[in-house]
């Protein structure tokens, strides 16, 4: 059976749009396993705050979808401060 095409695959077809779709689907991933480290390492946006010494209000930007301003570093401090790490993967658009 052929799968039909819907209106969101007609849409990843134009490059400006699955350029800016892609950008937008990988701050609210990063944002989304920001949030679900510190609750599994069960810190609150205060406790983590405190550990990598920012405010509770960074912490909550960071956990944002409409955050972008994301560095290796930062999100060192924040894995470590969870008991964790980063792993940096590269993958080939073509």
């Amino acid at each position: 059976m052929k799968k039909s095409k819907t209106y969101f695959d007609m849409l990843m077809k134009d490059d400006k749009f699955r350029e800016a779709f892609e950008k937008e689907y990988t701050k609210l991933l990063i944002s989304e396993k920001i949030a679900k480290l510190r609750k599994e390492a069960k810190l609150t946006q205060e406790a983590l705050a405190k550990k990598i010494h920012t405010t509770k209000s960074a912490i909550s930007r960071y956990e944002s979808a409409s955050y972008s301003g994301y560095t290796v570093s930062l999100l060192e401090k924040i894995a470590y401060a969870c008991g964790a790490k980063i792993e940096v993967k590269f993958i080939s658009l073509t």
